[in-house]
């Protein structure tokens, strides 16, 4: 005979009693504390397919911030003194 699969929304499983929870049973408690301990990311359809790994992504971000330190690093050397005959910009 098959136990019916239909259990009310708000029904503990008959091993649970209410009184074991004294602080009450609360929906979520535990969402803040697990966004601050997390670093999930969840990336659109359309990136997932051009990165489809975990190292495919990190790939791609590590060479992102090595061009822009590279970018950051010409564009504080470029105070170099003029040569003779450059026009100030």
């Amino acid at each position: 005979m098959k136990k019916s699969s239909r259990i009310a929304k708000d029904e503990l499983r008959p091993e649970y009693k209410r009184s074991d929870f004294p602080g009450g049973l609360v929906r979520g408690k535990y969402t803040e504390r697990l966004r601050k301990s997390t670093n999930i990311v969840v990336l659109k359809p359309e990136v997932a397919e051009v990165f489809p790994t975990e190292e495919a992504v990190n790939n791609a971000l590590l060479s992102l911030i090595e061009l822009a330190q590279k970018a950051t690093r010409r564009t504080k050397g470029s105070s170099q003194p003029r040569k003779s005959g450059q026009a100030e910009l």
